[in-house]
């Protein structure tokens, strides 16, 4: 369960980070409301998962699923570059998560 909570909470982080797009600096009320709460589920989804996850590993892979899922939101929201490099970035990143989760038991 805790690798469920653990992906939950990199969704959720991917959601707040292209939630700050539409905050507008934080000027715009309704999308600073969700990007808040948004944050909040991230933190508490996290914090359930290291209950039982070594806190590096669940670190690391919270941290690697919102990196590679708000680069990817970019290229298909805000039209951010598609070069190779930047491709290649993201699926190292997805590796790493993938290496990590191979190896961590619970």
């Amino acid at each position: 369960m805790s690798w469920i909570y653990l992906f939950l909470a990199g969704l959720t982080e991917i959601a707040w980070a292209v939630g700050l797009k539409y905050t507008d600096g934080w000027s715009r009320l309704w999308p600073s409301v969700a990007t808040g709460v948004l944050m909040v589920v991230s933190f508490v989804f996290l914090s359930m998962a290291v209950k039982t996850l070594p806190i590096g590993t669940a670190y690391a892979v919270w941290t690697g699923i919102g990196a590679a899922g708000t680069a990817l939101a970019g290229i298909f929201l805000f039209g951010e570059p598609r070069d190779a490099l930047r491709i290649l970035s993201i699926v190292l990143i997805v590796a790493g998560v993938a290496g990590l989760r191979l190896l961590t038991r619970s």
